[in-house]
């Protein structure tokens, strides 16, 4: 729920700010300790799937398996934001190489759908719900992937715990029922309410047990006959089928075809630490252009929740997104200029545009020419796993094949359906992706593996993180737990320009001078009680060998370790 704010002493109704004890730190908030564990580390949004990674850790799995067994659990616990319908990315350290790896599993848009269908439908953007903006989903093919790369346990000792929660069920949290209700809401398929309302017909509530039988019943086929079953199987078939009937357009033959890549990560310096994301068709080298033009001020004397460095941080973010719904898309459709976008001469050249005394209403692009889960595993051996993965939109496009006990995605909606741009819809092309894990080094060694969830919202809040442990000082949970703000109203890659600001949203936490001294700079300052998104972390400390182990309480999650 976001609110405009245009008068003074209604934002000071609504955020009850108080004095700042620590200007530099930003620690007028309430923070809970972090984790600190020897062998093994864990982080989730959901408590649940913390423990099954921990016991997978303590079985003798490495961290891949442990993420893997953690993931197939937020899918059955939190089927609003992720599920085996969407898609996949993950950085991984991996000790033994002293290396990371990037896997790009995301899907790719029906062969058979057409951009002139889509225009002579009438349609001027891909629906959010429905089976127009399903593509192929990548999850499945993501946790093979990787298991093939750096798993130790056999795929049906991961998936064994879902698969007996799924049968026994467990009670929903708050924010869980939640969820699993806003999804519940329009012209919903039969499919879809058998799987997700209670068996009386009634809405999910807290505390209620909830059970999911056909997901079980997938989990176990893909547990027992491995990854083509989805793709090439039965599952792939089912999927089929039901698309044929509904009016889908994803196939068979688009689900055989599929594969993930292994990618590259790219990254720039910061103030001595090296911030690692993953190239497009994500959005993660946002982060480290905003990363490059604040690296030009002294944001540590400015210090947190100042205006001078909410100010540089907004202006920074806007002339980043122009340049993510210019140039971000599909690399194997469109020449994507990575190298310069993310080079500190571009940022001198980008900085230049900024007025430290006004907001810019709009800016160009430089160059000439919702709903999804994070988590972060570490085991014994020092390997480290950052990974997020989605269904897009709060429960994807509301497409459940029969029987099967997930949602398909509605990724394709992040399309342009305007031509020439390089997000512009093509058959068998990867959309434009939101969901970025994270990961930072120091000297060539693993310091911090992170992600912060919510759409538009995880790159800025990526930069926040980075911010507040290298310029504030602030300890893993306090990085996270610190208020956050969002801008909105950028220019997007499906075709949109920012032409009057955009909007920018606040937790409480900032002083209300502070505030007042933004709106005088012209930025439309607003209120928003969700929207920034979830955020977990591990860290390493080289020093004494231990790990910390951080979780918001924006979310249910949990850092656990031992």
């Amino acid at each position: 729920m976001k609110r405009f704010l245009s008068v003074f002493f209604v934002i000071s109704c609504v955020f009850n700010f108080s004095k700042a004890q620590d200007r530099v730190t930003g620690r007028t908030f309430a923070s809970r300790s972090e984790i600190v564990a020897q062998y093994g580390m864990a982080a989730t949004s959901v408590p649940l799937a913390t423990q099954v990674a921990l016991d997978i850790l303590k079985k003798g799995g490495s961290a891949v398996d442990a993420a893997i067994a953690a993931n197939a659990m937020q899918g059955l616990t939190e089927p609003g934001s992720c599920g085996i319908g969407g898609d996949l990315f993950a950085i991984v350290w991996d000790a033994k190489s002293k290396k990371l790896y990037g896997l790009n599993a995301s899907g790719r848009s029906p062969k058979s759908l057409t951009l002139d269908y889509l225009k002579k439908q009438g349609f001027t953007e891909i629906p959010g719900n429905g089976p127009l903006p399903v593509s192929v989903p990548g999850c499945v093919d993501g946790w093979f992937e990787l298991h093939k790369k750096f798993g130790k346990l056999p795929m049906k000792d991961i998936l064994a715990p879902s698969i007996s929660y799924a049968r026994g069920g467990f009670p929903l949290t708050e924010l869980v029922a939640h969820d699993i209700r806003s999804g519940l809401r329009g012209n919903l398929t039969e499919n879809f309410k058998k799987t997700y309302m209670l068996p009386n017909g009634q809405m999910p509530q807290k505390g209620d047990i909830f059970k999911n039988q056909h997901l079980a019943d997938t989990y176990e086929k893909i547990a027992t006959k491995g990854r083509d079953e989805y793709y090439k199987g039965s599952i792939a078939r089912t999927i089929d089928t039901y698309m044929k009937r509904v009016g889908g357009f994803l196939s068979y033959d688009d689900l055989a075809a599929h594969k993930s890549e292994w990618v590259e990560p790219v990254s720039t310096n910061y103030r001595g630490y090296d911030v690692w994301e993953l190239p497009p068709n994500g959005q993660g080298i946002s982060a480290l252009q905003i990363l490059n033009i604040l690296e030009q001020y002294d944001i540590k004397s400015l210090g947190f929740g100042s205006t001078e460095y909410m100010h540089l941080f907004i202006e920074a973010k806007k002339l980043a997104f122009e340049d993510r719904a210019r140039y971000y898309a599909d690399m194997a459709f469109a020449d994507v200029p990575v190298d310069k976008l993310i080079s500190k001469e571009y940022a001198r050249e980008r900085a230049k545009l900024i007025n430290l005394d006004r907001a810019a209403n709009r800016y160009d692009g430089g160059l000439s020419g919702p709903n999804t889960i994070y988590l972060t595993v570490a085991d014994k051996d020092g390997n480290m796993v950052s990974l997020i993965q989605s269904n897009y939109a709060n429960m994807g496009s509301k497409e459940v094949a029969d029987n099967l006990g997930f949602v398909l995605q509605n990724r394709g909606r992040s399309f342009s359906l305007k031509e020439g741009y390089p997000n512009t819809f093509e058959s068998g092309k990867r959309p434009f992706h939101t969901i970025i894990p994270s990961f930072i080094t120091k000297d060539g060694k693993p310091w911090v593996s992170f992600g912060v969830m919510g759409g538009d919202m995880q790159p800025q809040g990526h930069v926040q993180i980075v911010v507040n442990l290298i310029d504030f000082g602030m300890n893993l949970q306090e990085a996270g737990d610190a208020p956050r703000m969002q801008h909105d109203g950028s220019s997007e890659p499906t075709g949109s320009r920012m032409t009057t600001g955009g909007n920018v949203y606040l937790e409480s936490g900032f002083e209300y001078q502070q505030i007042r001294n933004l709106v005088q700079k012209g930025h439309k300052v607003g209120y928003d009680i969700g929207g920034f998104g979830g955020y977990q972390a591990i860290m390493w400390d080289d020093t004494k060998k231990i790990y910390f182990g951080a979780s918001e309480s924006r979310k249910d999650g949990q850092a656990a370790g031992y």
